[in-house]
């Protein structure tokens, strides 16, 4: 990943100069990842019995 690909998703994220103190590269493309995904619509979705259950 470039510097330039870097600083454009902490901007679509809404980090700010701050933030980045705070948080690693990793964890930044780990909530870029989670961002796109908001979007998807899962065919079912897991209740809490289904989290006892696992």
């Amino acid at each position: 990943m470039t510097t330039p690909l870097f600083l454009l998703r902490c901007v679509q994220l809404g980090l700010s100069m701050a933030d980045l103190d705070m948080l690693s590269i990793g964890l930044i493309n780990d909530m870029y990842a989670e961002n796109r995904n908001d979007d998807c619509k899962y065919a079912e979705i897991a209740t809490q019995e289904d989290y006892d259950l696992f």
